[in-house]
């Protein structure tokens, strides 16, 4: 039933007019936006269309040129220089030319970045939409690429490809990084007796934490469990630092990085009898006691090549320069890393051979066998202290030789 209202002026009648010509015309211009959106939509359609297939055509092209791959910037056609590259699931399988055009399409109402790489097995170019995260966001990354079925997510800066299911995504996942480390290596690792740990390697250590991004925590190893500890399971620690030599014998079953220190045998001896020891032959005698610390490359060199001297172990490495400065023993085997600490504390104390070492190596992490995605980020955090020259300046601080 229709209400009747009656107006009781000429005023009302004016305002009631009034308010109907508004809604009016708000109607109308609803109308006319909606119209002309749908339109202008409808318009833009081919006009859209056409720009994807501008843009496919563009990286079908640059593909064609890059067979090891790419990630690209769709709006200026260049490939990012750095960050982390991870390919979205919508895009996954997507080859070929006629199939590319889907992969831009998603590109562009997403990241702007698209992923390319040629399959040698099948001839087949591989394209995906890619999100880029800044590299210092690798957990985030790699929690993307877990989300969307990844295997891996790429590094640009480095070229290095980390396992999504990986050793490196346990440990950042786990927002911490477990270390080994002796604790009885003045200056490269030593540990005070509050626990607090300090050294050239234990500050190596912080750098390769914070390349990743995560805690660290250090586990107290030794040099005859070393190689034990290490290849332990469950594993114990992460990874081993702190005055370790490359070796092969060590390569052979484990793994270890580049070298981030330069390395070689020396003797630590009493100032007055400095002139006394001038090489090998000069120790090599019945009269001479060598002290070294057991289970390490010390003992081992001073039982390859010293026949005749009398060589004693000395189970805390740390104790044996004050051990030699006090008469107990006459010489230690140590490296030219070890020396000049010594030398430069202990007044008492002369490296006569500082300059001419016995050997010449290395020094470098060591891991377990089957963690090369650590492995790689490891050698990617050495060579950026290489290049930035933090390495240069944690040797100038510690007083050691800069070898790179």
């Amino acid at each position: 039933m229709m209400k009747t209202v009656r107006l009781n002026s000429d005023k009302e009648i004016l305002q009631v007019n009034s308010f109907a010509i508004r809604i009016l015309a708000v109607a109308l211009t609803i109308s006319v936006a909606i119209g002309f959106s749908s339109c202008t939509a409808i318009l833009d359609q081919p006009v859209q269309q056409g720009r994807i297939r501008n843009i496919a055509d563009k990286v079908w092209a640059y593909s064609q040129n890059h067979p090891d791959g790419f990630t690209l910037d769709i709006h200026t056609m260049s490939e990012p220089t750095d960050g982390i590259a991870v390919s979205y699931a919508e895009t996954q399988n997507s080859h070929s030319r006629n199939q590319l055009e889907k992969v831009v399409s998603h590109a562009l109402s997403h990241d702007g970045y698209v992923g390319g790489w040629l399959n040698t097995l099948n001839g087949l170019y591989f394209f995906d939409s890619t999100r880029l995260f800044p590299e210092n966001s690798l957990k985030e990354a790699i929690q993307f690429g877990k989300d969307n079925g990844q295997y891996s997510a790429f590094i640009l800066s480095t070229l290095t490809d980390i396992p999504i299911d990986g050793k490196v995504a346990d440990i950042v996942n786990c927002g911490s990084i477990l270390i080994g480390t002796t604790g009885d290596y003045r200056p490269l690792s030593f540990c005070e007796n509050d626990g607090t740990y300090w050294g050239f390697g234990i500050e190596v250590a912080k750098e390769i934490a914070n390349y990743l991004g995560v805690e660290i925590t250090f586990v107290k190893t030794s040099w005859p469990t070393l190689t034990a500890d290490v290849m332990t399971e469950p594993q114990i620690f992460d990874m081993a630092i702190g005055g370790i030599t490359i070796t092969d014998t060590r390569r052979e079953s484990m793994l270890m990085s580049e070298g981030y220190l330069a390395n070689g045998k020396t003797i630590l001896c009493r100032v007055e009898e400095a002139e006394r020891f001038r090489s090998l032959a000069d120790i090599d005698k019945p009269e001479v006691r060598v002290m070294v610390n057991p289970g390490g490359l010390n003992e081992k060199f001073a039982n390859e090549n010293l026949r005749h001297a009398d060589i004693i172990v000395n189970q805390k490495n740390e104790e044996i320069p004050s051990l030699i400065a006090g008469g107990e023993a006459d010489v230690m085997i140590t490296e030219i890393t070890e020396a000049p600490y010594y030398v430069q504390t202990d007044p008492r104390l002369a490296a006569p051979l500082l300059d001419e070492p016995f050997t010449h190596g290395e020094i470098g992490v060591l891991m377990q066998k089957g963690q090369e995605d650590l492995l790689k980020m490891v050698n990617n955090a050495i060579r950026k202290m290489k290049s930035d020259g933090t390495l240069r300046k944690l040797h100038e601080k510690y007083g050691l030789v800069y070898a790179y």
